[in-house]
C-alpha cells in the first residue's frame, strides 16, 4: 500500500485554509469530471480528488491525517503505525458514500463507520495486558479537534475515568453512556472506546489465548525436565518431555485470558546454547562432537 499526500493532490500546502482547499478542489474537480474532461486518467484523477478532499475539509480526518507529520511522502511504502489513532476522539460524521482506496480505508475506514448515532464518539486506547487480565481501574486522556470561532481547528484534550472489566478482549468496544457530543435532540451520545493492548515483553495475544516463547537448556530439552514458566497469574511449573525440539509447544489450559471460557497460554519452547566462552565450555563442546557424532543435517545427505 503507497502512502497518500492529499495536500499533493490537490495542489496546496499544508497549512492551507478552508477556503483554500475548497477551492483547490472546486477547480480541478471542473478540470478532471468524467463527464467532461479529455483527460485520459480523469476517471481516476477525479477519484483521488474526491478522496483527498474528503479528508482534507473534515475538521476530524484532517486533524488525524496531520498527525502522520511529514514522515511520509506521496508513493511511498506505507503501513498505519501500531498506535495510529490512539486517544484521538472521532465522530464517525463525514464519512462519505464514495468507494475509497485502501489507504483510506485503513486510516479511516472502521473510524467512519463506528459511531452508532448522532452524538456518538469513538476512540481506541491501549491498554497494558495485565489490566486485562484482572481489571482495572484508570483515566484515559483523549483528544479531538475542534474548530474555534476564528476558523481554526485546535486540540482539546479530556480525561475520563474508565472501568477495565477483567477479561476484556483486544478490538473489544467499551461504551461509556452520556460521554458524547449533544444530538439534534440535545441529549448527548455515547463514547465507544476500542482495546488495544499495549506490546508485552513476553505475551502475544490471539484473541484470549496468549503465547510465551520459552528459553530451556539443550539437556532440559534432550533429557526433559520440570522448568518454571512465567503466566499472567503466577509462575507454574511445565513438564519439558525428552526429546523436545525448539518450536515444540505446550498447551497450559485456561492460562490465558480471563472468560467464559477462559484462554490458553501456548508455551513455545526455544533450546539455547549455552556461550563457548571459556576454555572448559570449549573443551565440552569438542568432547560432544567427537563423542556424539551427531549430523543435524542428516535429512538432507550430506
Amino acid at each position: 500500500m503507497q502512502f497518500k499526500d492529499y495536500y499533493e493532490v490537490l495542489g496546496v500546502a499544508r497549512d492551507a485554509s478552508d477556503d483554500d482547499i475548497k477551492r483547490a478542489y472546486r477547480k480541478l474537480a471542473r478540470k478532471y469530471h468524467p463527464d467532461v474532461s479529455q483527460e485520459a486518467d480523469a476517471e481516476a484523477r477525479f477519484k483521488e480528488l474526491g478522496e483527498a478532499y474528503e479528508v482534507l475539509q473534515d475538521a476530524e480526518k484532517r486533524a488525524a491525517y496531520d498527525r502522520l507529520g511529514a514522515r511520509y511522502h506521496g508513493g511511498q511504502d506505507f503501513q498505519p503505525p501500531p498506535d495510529w489513532g490512539n486517544g484521538f476522539e472521532f465522530s464517525g460524521a463525514g464519512a462519505g458514500d464514495g468507494a475509497f482506496s485502501d489507504f483510506f480505508e485503513s486510516l479511516f475506514g472502521r473510524r467512519a463507520a463506528a459511531a452508532q448515532a448522532p452524538g456518538d464518539h469513538h476512540a481506541r486506547i491501549a491498554i497494558d495486558l495485565e489490566d486485562a487480565f484482572s481489571g482495572a481501574e484508570r483515566q484515559v486522556t483523549l483528544q479531538s479537534p475542534q474548530r474555534g470561532a476564528d476558523g481554526r481547528v485546535r486540540m482539546v484534550e479530556r480525561s475520563l475515568a474508565l472501568r477495565i472489566p477483567r477479561g476484556v478482549r483486544e478490538g473489544q468496544r467499551l461504551r461509556l453512556a452520556g460521554q458524547g457530543a449533544p444530538g439534534l435532540d440535545g441529549r448527548r451520545g455515547d463514547l465507544y472506546l476500542e482495546i488495544q493492548f499495549n506490546p508485552h515483553r513476553w505475551y502475544r495475544v490471539d484473541g484470549r489465548d496468549l503465547q510465551l516463547t520459552l528459553p530451556v537448556a539443550p539437556w532440559e530439552a534432550a533429557l526433559g525436565a520440570k522448568v518454571i514458566a512465567p503466566t499472567p497469574g503466577g509462575r507454574v511449573e511445565l513438564a519439558v518431555p525428552a526429546g523436545a525440539q525448539s518450536g515444540r509447544r505446550l498447551r497450559l489450559k485456561g492460562r490465558g485470558l480471563p472468560g467464559e471460557p477462559p484462554g490458553d497460554l501456548y508455551v513455545e519452547l526455544d533450546v539455547v546454547l549455552p556461550p563457548a566462552d571459556s576454555d572448559a565450555a570449549r573443551a565440552l563442546y569438542r568432547r560432544m562432537a567427537e563423542e556424539l557424532r551427531f549430523n543435524p543435517r542428516a535429512q538432507y545427505g550430506v
